[in-house]
């Protein structure tokens, strides 16, 4: 283990694109949303940013992608913001312990989702934010492009049509929490929220970029503050517990850091108070995270020695 400085980044990030690109096996991307099943599953890009903005990269870190589920942090830090602790009576902060699309708990638990990172929670929270701006995704995505510094992020109308396509899952979760009131928008308006914000594509210095009020925090890329040091304490928390679906204890076991994949491919980490990270390879595992990308955190911790542990 070696005593990281910033300038050694770019040195650990090439050996780590290197040993990955001896990895034979590297998962399938995902083939229930068809606009993601065409992306070849040995690409390969991963970004760190540090608090000042100074991002590095290897491979094709510049390349966008599907954001898909790692939108979900984003849009928990915007509506914690704005209703603060009101917003854990609607959604729970237990990780889930069965698939990121699971009907059954929702019935034992009276239509509260366990984590705002399932789809469930995901759309609870979505429901919250749109509800207080009238445009939960629209207010994603400027948030993204401002923390980014990058205008051009926007969403992928064919992702988000090939999603709506294939929703009919999401959309018995938005009903079945709609009946014990805990959606307050039209169900239909929801969805087409929700898709659309998965839909938005970004690389992975964007995203990297994009989570570093998170590293600083809560405080924002122009200085003004989002969250306070505790609910971004909060959002770390369980994005480590919950945020990489029914591996969250694998992940912590090898990665160490609060993370959040989608099935896109893209993972974002935090190591707090010292950088970012975004790494994207749309191969995945039979939970739905990136085969490589996991590999890829997990040398990162390893060789840096930095983790929240």
């Amino acid at each position: 283990m070696m005593t990281i400085m910033s300038s050694q980044f770019q040195p650990v990030l090439d050996r780590i694109a290197s040993e990955i690109a001896g990895t034979p096996a590297r998962g399938r991307p995902a083939d229930y949303i068809p606009a993601l099943a065409s992306r070849d599953p040995r690409s390969f890009g991963m970004a760190v940013a540090e608090p000042d903005g100074t991002v590095y990269g290897v491979g094709d870190w510049r390349e966008p992608f599907s954001t898909q589920s790692i939108t979900k942090v984003f849009t928990l830090a915007l509506d914690l913001a704005r209703e603060g602790a009101e917003l854990w009576e609607h959604v729970g902060r237990e990780p889930s312990g069965n698939p990121f699309n699971s009907l059954i708990q929702l019935e034992y638990e009276n239509g509260i989702p366990r984590n705002p990172f399932i789809n469930a929670g995901a759309l609870v929270v979505t429901d919250r934010l749109h509800s207080r701006t009238g445009d939960a995704a629209g207010e994603l995505l400027r948030f993204l492009q401002a923390e980014s510094d990058n205008p051009r992020l926007s969403f992928d109308a064919e992702v988000a049509a090939s999603e709506a396509r294939h929703g009919d899952r999401n959309a018995a979760l938005a009903h079945f929490m709609a009946s014990y009131g805990n959606i307050g928008n039209p169900v239909p308006e929801l969805l087409d929220q929700y898709f659309r914000q998965c839909s938005i594509t970004a690389s992975c210095a964007d995203l990297a970029l994009a989570t570093t009020f998170l590293a600083r925090h809560g405080i924002r890329a122009d200085g003004t503050r989002l969250l306070s040091r505790s609910q971004a304490k909060q959002v770390n928390a369980v994005m480590l517990t919950c945020g990489t679906y029914d591996a969250a204890g694998d992940f912590a076991y090898r990665v160490g850091l609060p993370g959040k994949s989608g099935v896109g491919g893209g993972i974002i980490a935090v190591v707090p108070g010292r950088c970012t990270l975004c790494v994207w390879s749309p191969g995945l595992d039979e939970r739905g995270n990136s085969v490589a990308g996991v590999a890829a955190l997990d040398r990162f911790t390893t060789l840096t020695g930095l983790s929240v542990f």
